[in-house]
């Protein structure tokens, strides 16, 4: 018997149409498919990731339905499966009380945004999310992004409209007396895909460590940029060079505010921001045109979430790193002694994984005169927005409560911290060795400024990891820098430094480090 295409997981209606007219019209043939032949029929919505999912899809279900049309999936003298074992005809997707339990797992990656400031990042994160990341009064206050935002989503899946959403759009777009969990469109069951979260940087150009410091935690980015604007501007061209040395190659490009210029003037910028990524990491990446404001394509922004930026993958037996982009109390002003709670530290692990009730320790910790001393504690919560978890690994931003008095955690006193298992960290350092990587121009000034060669007690700006400390050049070598840092930093492993020099009274980034290693 014939297997129909929409019985393959994740195949719609429309997508199985359109596999149709490229001549692919059975699960056999899309079974038999490679990955090359599918991806270059150039099928819409259809990407590397997706076609993956689709082959693999369409091989589970011949091997779940045999055939006798198609002989060479079946495994040689492989016994018959008893009847009641058999899978039903299609995989029915989690939905009520099911979909309830897994928008509350953790986040599996976290997706950055970033641009020139106001190219509209915050408000995309609120039309994804409902949520306004800009929470604190200075903030609210000046309308730009200060400190690093936060916030996650749940991405839903309609295999009948073959469109994917988030829930929180699900939601803005359900009307009164409707059940949750289905497609505005067709009103059939959503499916589950995964939980994600945003990091959303500020783009002036006063707050670029902060930026750094946020891309370091980013598996993969949306760069903003306006449809209203010359592009590039200052900060787009600092954040893309900043997306470069962090490591950052799945990114989407996304025209903002397009609802704000004309058909032409959205041409004539696309055409600026194809000429402006030419050569550079982004050159490849997909361009969206959407109105943040107005919710125009944001669906195409969530299918490129799912085709573009996978999840990292967690590898076991590794020893658990964690590193801290903000610190706060939780207790509000007048709290009894007795009812105060410990500080949480929030961020995003690196590596391993944490439960509740182990011990951690916190580098490099307490200053205590002219020394440093780590900072033990119990993990005595793990949460993710509002939902609590009994242990956490790699991916996404979640919360560490601890035992810890909240007057150490208090103001974001333990950003670029590095916590881990007691005696698994690596050194604090006051002293580094790098191998420097230079850029051949000033990026985020609007002149054209050669970067020269660092100079003998050079006043730097060195960002790593979540972390921001001053560096003086004290030895210049040949193909090495010996900086002394203050203050101390305990660096994750393999670390990144990004260098940046005061050039016209603001610190402008000009290159990147490695530790030296004349091995």
């Amino acid at each position: 018997m014939t297997n129909d295409l929409e019985e393959v997981s994740g195949i719609g209606k429309a997508t199985a149409d359109r596999l149709r007219a490229s001549g692919i019209d059975t699960v056999e043939k899309l079974a038999s498919t490679t990955l090359k032949e599918l991806t270059n029929l150039k099928i819409k919505g259809v990407g590397e990731s997706t076609a993956i999912k689709y082959i693999d899809n369409a091989q589970k279900l011949i091997k779940e339905k045999p055939s006798d049309s198609e002989p060479q999936l079946k495994k040689k003298d492989a016994p018959p499966k008893p009847e009641k074992h058999e899978p039903t005809k299609k995989q029915k997707p989690a939905k009520g009380s099911n979909l309830k339990e897994l928008i509350k797992k953790q986040a599996e990656c976290n997706i950055g945004l970033v641009g020139h400031v106001d190219h509209g990042k915050t408000t995309l994160v609120k039309t994804l999310t409902g949520d306004w990341t800009d929470r604190h009064s200075e903030e609210i206050e000046r309308g730009i992004s200060i400190k690093l935002g936060y916030s996650n989503a749940t991405i839903l899946y309609c295999p009948e409209c073959d469109e994917y959403l988030t829930y929180h759009m699900a939601e803005a777009a359900r009307k009164k007396g409707q059940p949750r969990f289905v497609c505005p469109n067709c009103k059939k069951n959503l499916e589950f895909r995964r939980n994600i979260s945003f990091v959303d940087a500020p783009g002036h150009e006063i707050l670029m460590a902060t930026m750094l410091s946020g891309a370091f935690l980013m598996n993969g980015a949306c760069l903003l940029i306006a449809a209203d604007e010359v592009c590039p501007q200052p900060q787009t061209r600092e954040h893309l060079a900043a997306l470069n040395i962090a490591g950052i190659e799945n990114i989407i490009i996304i025209q903002n505010k397009i609802d704000a210029v004309s058909k032409e003037q959205a041409y004539e910028n696309y055409n600026q921001i194809k000429a402006f990524v030419k050569d550079s990491i982004a050159e490849n990446a997909p361009i969206i045109p959407v109105s943040a404001v107005f919710g125009v394509n944001i669906n195409l922004i969530v299918r490129a979430f799912e085709e573009i930026i996978p999840s990292p993958k967690v590898r076991e037996g590794e020893e658990f790193q964690f590193l801290v982009a903000r610190s706060f109390d939780i207790n509000r002003p007048g709290t009894e002694i007795n009812k105060l709670r410990g500080g949480v530290i929030g961020g995003s692990v690196l590596k391993g994984k944490i439960k509740v009730g182990e011990e951690v320790e916190i580098r490099p910790g307490l200053r205590v005169k002219n020394d440093f001393i780590p900072i033990k504690t119990e993990i005595v919560s793990i949460s993710q927005g509002d939902n609590l978890l009994e242990e956490a690994n790699l991916g996404g931003l979640i919360g560490l409560g601890t035992q810890l008095d909240p007057a150490l955690t208090r103001g974001d006193s333990l950003i670029g911290h590095l916590v881990g298992k007691t005696n698994t960290l690596p050194e604090i350092v006051s002293q580094i060795e790098l191998q420097v990587n230079l850029l051949e121009r000033v990026i985020g000034s609007e002149m054209q400024i050669r970067v020269q060669q660092l100079k003998h007690n050079e006043k730097l700006l060195l960002v790593v990891g979540t972390e921001k400390t001053a560096g003086t050049v004290t030895k210049i070598l040949k193909n090495s820098y010996i900086i002394n840092l203050s203050p101390p930093i305990c660096p994750p492993e393999n670390s990144i430094f990004a260098i940046s020099r005061i050039i016209n009274r603001r610190y402008r980034l000009i290159g990147y480090g490695r530790y030296f290693n004349q091995n």
